[in-house]
C-alpha cells in the first residue's frame, strides 16, 4: 500500500477544531461537577438541619425562618433574658404586635449585628430590641465554652452570612478547627436517630412553625428577696464589649434602624448596675432608648419571692407576663408598632395566642402550687 493510500484513512483535525473539542469537553466537566455539587447540596443540607441536636433554640429559629415574609413588627436579640421573659403571644393578643425572638443561651454581644442582618434577609421589622446582660460579661469567659458561639451558628441557615459569622466569632486557632463550624453536620454526624424522628423531618429546610412565636414557659419557683437597687456610679463595660457595642450602635444608625435597648429584671449586683448606667450612656448618646427593669420594679409588679423560676436569674411564667405587659405598655407609648389583629394573614398568631391562654392558666396554677408547700427549684450548683 502507497503512503498516499495510508492517510487516506485517518481524519487529520485542523489545529483549532482540536482546541474546540477539548473547551467542549472541559464544559461538560465542569456541568457535570456542578449538577454533582448541586445534588450532593440537596441531599447534605437537610440532613445537615435535621441531624443538629434537637431543643428549644432549634425550634426557635427554625420558627423565624417559617414566618412570612416581612411580617414581623419586632425582632428581639439577646441571651436567655429574651425567651423566658417575654411572650410574644401575650404581647400579641394584647397590641397586634408581632415580634419574635432570636435568642440563644449565653449569647455572645459579637453576635448580635449578625443576627440583625440574618432577620433582614426576610424581615423588615420597625424596631429591634436588644437585651444587655450579656455586654457586662468578660468575652475570655464566653469563648472559654464555644457551645456559646455554636448556639448562634449552628443555628443559622447555611449562607455566606453564616461563614461570614463564623470568621468573626471562632477563633482562626479553635482546637476543633472552624471547618466543624462552617460544616456543623461534622459535629453532629452521629446523631443519625434525629433521622428516625418525624419532628426532625419538619427541619429538612429549617423552616417550620413555633406554636408559642418563641416563647418558653417556665412553672419552677426559686424566690430570692428583691434586691437593692442603687442608680448612682457608672463603671465601664468589659472593653471588648463596649467594642461590640459601638460597632452595633454604628451599623444600625448607618442602616437606619429604629432599636430599643433593655435590661430585664434579675438579681444584679452594684457593679452590674453601675456597668448598665455606662450603656445608657453610650446607647442615649446615639440617639436610642435604653430601659432598665432594674430601676423601675414597682411599674413592672414583679416580685422576686415568686415571680422567678432559678433565684433571681430568670422569670417563670408569672414574671414573664408582668414584663411582658410593661413591654407591651412601653411600645405602645413610644413606638409607632402597628396593631395586626383581625388580619387573617396573621391567624396563627391567633392560634398562639390562644395556645398561650391555655398553657399559662396551667403554668399560673402550677406556680401557685409550689409556692404554697414551699416546692422550690433546685439550686444549680
Amino acid at each position: 500500500m502507497s503512503g498516499e493510500e495510508k492517510t487516506q484513512g485517518t481524519k487529520i483535525l485542523p489545529k483549532d477544531a482540536g482546541e474546540k473539542e477539548k473547551r467542549a469537553k472541559r464544559r461538560r466537566e465542569l456541568m457535570q461537577a456542578a449538577v454533582f455539587s448541586a445534588l450532593f447540596l440537596a441531599v447534605l443540607l437537610p440532613v445537615s438541619y435535621m441531624v443538629r441536636t434537637n431543643g428549644d433554640v432549634k425550634d426557635r429559629f427554625a420558627g423565624f425562618y417559617a414566618e412570612k415574609k416581612n411580617s414581623l413588627d419586632v425582632v428581639m436579640i439577646g441571651s436567655s433574658p429574651v425567651f423566658p421573659y417575654y411572650s410574644a403571644p401575650k404581647l400579641w393578643g394584647e397590641t397586634g404586635i408581632a415580634m419574635y425572638p432570636l435568642s440563644t443561651n449565653v449569647q455572645r454581644p459579637a453576635a448580635m449585628r449578625y443576627l440583625v442582618e440574618e432577620a433582614e434577609k426576610t424581615q423588615s421589622p420597625g424596631l429591634y430590641i436588644f437585651e444587655m446582660r450579656m455586654f457586662t460579661m468578660e468575652e475570655a469567659g464566653l469563648m472559654d465554652n464555644m457551645a456559646y458561639t455554636r448556639g448562634v451558628t449552628d443555628n443559622l441557615k447555611h449562607s455566606f452570612l453564616r461563614a461570614r459569622a463564623i470568621r468573626g466569632l471562632v477563633p482562626e486557632d479553635d482546637e476543633e478547627g472552624r471547618l466543624s463550624y462552617y460544616l456543623d453536620i461534622m459535629k453532629y454526624h452521629n446523631n443519625w436517630k434525629m433521622l428516625a424522628l418525624p419532628s426532625e423531618w419538619a427541619n429538612m429546610f429549617y423552616r417550620h412553625r413555633h406554636p408559642l412565636k418563641g416563647y418558653t414557659f417556665r412553672d419552677e419557683v426559686g424566690p430570692q428577696p428583691m434586691p437593692l437597687y442603687s442608680i448612682g456610679g457608672v463603671l465601664p463595660i468589659p472593653e471588648e464589649q463596649e467594642g461590640y457595642l459601638r460597632e452595633l450602635l454604628a451599623f444600625l444608625k448607618k442602616e437606619g434602624k429604629e432599636a430599643l435597648f433593655i435590661v430585664s429584671p434579675y438579681g444584679l449586683s452594684v457593679e452590674e448596675q453601675q456597668m448598665y448606667n455606662y450603656i445608657r450612656d453610650l446607647v442615649n448618646e446615639e440617639g436610642y432608648s435604653f430601659v432598665n427593669m432594674n430601676q423601675c420594679y414597682g411599674d413592672v409588679g414583679i416580685v422576686f419571692e415568686e415571680d422567678f423560676a432559678d433565684y433571681g436569674s430568670h422569670t417563670n411564667a408569672v414574671g414573664a407576663e408582668k414584663c411582658t405587659a410593661f413591654l407591651a405598655r412601653y411600645l405602645r407609648e413610644n413606638y409607632d408598632l402597628p396593631d395586626h389583629r383581625g388580619d387573617p394573614a396573621y391567624a396563627s398568631w391567633d392560634e398562639a395566642y390562644a395556645l398561650w391562654q391555655e398553657k399559662q392558666a396551667e403554668a399560673v396554677s402550677t406556680i401557685r402550687e409550689r409556692i404554697a408547700n414551699e416546692d422550690y427549684a433546685e439550686r444549680e450548683e
